[in-house]
């Protein structure tokens, strides 16, 4: 049975929390909408919370976009977006009350709609009734007057400490590529949060690292592991890279991290939609606890480790 009780949050006003006497998600009603707490009942959690993690933008471009004495902030846990990124586009300030409905096994959340932009965004929860499962599902739809080409980008800012397992594609392609990376302008593929190795990509969220890292991946089989301590949080949702077109050069799934967080990032296929027009995108979470110890910088450890889960 789901649990929904609107509680006081941190500096982010209200929340809807939302629970199975498992697992705990609590998302901001005040701002937002985000998804600023995700764990176990009673555990630690895996959202980033940290309000003041990022300064807002509120510079010249950004209010003569949007208006005077607008400003966007990350707020930090898990937003929806839009790729291809652009600024001050992408970046709506979206700080105002949120409108929610309780659902038979979770809530819908619905944000003012973006004028500026032409889009509107939902997030809908549904969570198992006795377990650890989460389903996160993002629509944006079309408000504009004309056509509009985007993906649905789903955000997840996750907190300090921990390690992003990511496994690549392992489809024979005989004398053909079977994976892409894209690489941002900031980022050093030196940089000793990464490891590279043949079926597996991590990366370590370092507080004392404040350097920029971004990676894009175009991933078939699309999940991804945050190792927080002995919790491991699972995301994963469909891709097909046979026919569909991805932003970012092909990307299904992007990671950025700096001192302050991890973002562990989906990305649906890039549409031109109509007006009118509803796209969504689906997220299957689920919390775990680490099986065994595991070296985050070595394959077969790594496999093992995830084989327990």
């Amino acid at each position: 049975m789901i649990k929904t009780e609107i509680k006081d949050y941190k500096n982010y006003g209200k929340v809807l929390s939302l629970s199975n006497g498992v697992i705990e998600a609590l998302v901001t009603v005040d701002v937002g909408p985000r998804i600023i707490r995700f764990g176990y009942m009673g555990g630690q959690n895996i959202m980033c919370d940290n309000r003041s993690v990022m300064a807002p933008k509120e510079d010249r471009e950004f209010c003569d976009f949007f208006g005077e004495g607008r400003k966007w902030e990350i707020l930090g846990g898990h937003r929806i977006w839009t790729s291809p990124e652009s600024y001050p586009h992408s970046y709506y300030p979206d700080l105002d009350p949120v409108k929610y409905e309780i659902t038979e096994h979770g809530a819908i959340f619905t944000p003012n709609p973006e004028k500026e932009n032409g889009r509107q965004k939902q997030l809908e929860i549904k969570m198992d009734p006795d377990d650890a499962n989460m389903y996160v599902t993002m629509r944006v739809t079309n408000i504009a007057d004309k056509p509009q080409k985007f993906a649905i980008w789903g955000l997840t800012v996750s907190a300090t400490d921990g390690t992003l397992i990511m496994p690549m594609n392992s489809n024979d392609t005989g004398l053909l590529h079977n994976r892409n990376i894209s690489v941002w302008p900031y980022t050093n593929l030196a940089d000793p949060r990464v490891y590279f190795g043949k079926s597996y990509v991590t990366l370590h969220q370092d507080k004392n690292n404040a350097q920029s890292f971004k990676l894009g991946f175009g991933l078939n089989n699309a999940e991804a592991y945050y190792c927080l301590g002995e919790d491991v949080f699972r995301k994963s949702y469909d891709t097909n890279h046979e026919t569909e077109v991805y932003p970012d050069n092909d990307c299904s799934f992007e990671t950025f991290t700096n001192n302050g967080f991890i973002e562990v990032e989906s990305l649906s296929p890039l549409k031109l939609v109509s007006p009118n027009e509803t796209v969504e995108l689906t997220e299957h979470w689920s919390m775990h606890k680490k099986p065994c110890d595991v070296d985050f910088k070595n394959d077969d450890s790594i496999e093992k480790m995830l084989n327990k889960l």
